[in-house]
């Protein structure tokens, strides 16, 4: 009895032992696969992934890098263009100091440029030239000192315009006593006894000193090189001259004598400035320009 007991209690305990055996081998098995991927080496199954991942990234940063380049040429072209715009403020800037001007009809002015090149060798030179030897040098002087005064109304009127009291009283001043004493202007009294020097104004300065640009560069028949600016000026003058005001046959008759007078006192002055000048019209406009300026600043 006691020996069947011991048998079943042993075969009991044997059965028992096999259960907790094949238990804790299910339970490895189960922990084994659980843990399996996570424990593998980066082999096969991981290199896939990061070689996709690297593959979609690529392209974005191809992309990134084609927008810095072309960042980099946008920024290097704006950079060249501010330089050009700086380079051209400059330009315009210096232009603006040494009285320089625009010619747009610079064709135009070439042609009316030799046509009084013309005018002067083949008419007034050769006419001015019978005149002074026909009349003396006093003479002439006289005839330029009554046209001078005669001139005084619009030296006066721009003198007042620019505000310059002191010259506005010296023109009033020689006007009155070589009107007077100088014989209607005959003699420069004022400017050899009374050492009342005039001033030369017109109204193409006083523009000018209004802050006034030359405009564009124009080359006239018969009056030679101006401005747009001068131009007006010239007009405006024409107001104030006495000459206006007569008959006009009178008054063309008064304005070439004036200028044949005048031209046999420089005879020798167009044909030095274009002997000296590579290219004698823009001897001539530089010329020009460069005294405009000059007076406007006086």
């Amino acid at each position: 009895m006691t020996r069947r007991i011991l048998g079943t209690a042993r075969s009991m305990a044997l059965a028992l032992a096999a259960l907790f055996v094949l238990a804790a081998l299910a339970g490895c098995g189960h922990a084994s696969k659980a843990s399996g991927p996570a424990l593998q080496p980066a082999g096969a199954t991981d290199t896939e992934p990061a070689k996709s991942a690297m593959a979609k990234a690529s392209p974005k940063n191809e992309d990134t890098a084609a927008r810095e380049k072309a960042g980099a040429e946008q920024g290097e072209d704006a950079e060249l263009l501010s330089d050009d715009l700086d380079f051209l403020e400059e330009e315009s800037e210096s232009a603006r100091e040494d009285g320089s001007v625009a010619d747009p009809l610079e064709p135009f002015n070439r042609a009316m440029f030799t046509f009084n090149d013309r005018l002067y060798f083949w008419v007034m030179k050769p006419v001015a030239q019978g005149y002074k030897a026909v009349l003396p040098g006093p003479a002439r002087t006289g005839i330029r000192n009554v046209f001078a005064n005669a001139g005084t109304p619009a030296r006066f009127a721009n003198c007042l315009l620019q505000f310059k009291g002191e010259a506005a009283g010296r023109e009033f001043a020689r006007f009155f006593i070589n009107s007077t004493v100088g014989i209607g202007g005959l003699f420069d009294f004022a400017e050899q006894y009374t050492l009342v020097h005039g001033k030369d104004e017109d109204m193409g300065q006083t523009l000018g000193r209004w802050g006034l640009g030359n405009g564009f560069f124009v080359v006239w028949p018969f009056l030679g090189p101006s401005s747009l600016r001068d131009t007006v000026g010239k007009a405006g003058d024409s107001f104030l001259s006495p000459t206006a005001y007569m008959d006009p046959w009178w008054s063309l008759g008064l304005r070439v004598t004036d200028t044949v007078n005048d031209t046999s006192f420089r005879i020798g002055e167009y044909e030095g400035l274009k002997d000296m000048a590579l290219d004698p019209y823009e001897g001539m406009r530089n010329a020009y320009l460069q005294n405009r300026g000059a007076k406007v600043k006086d």
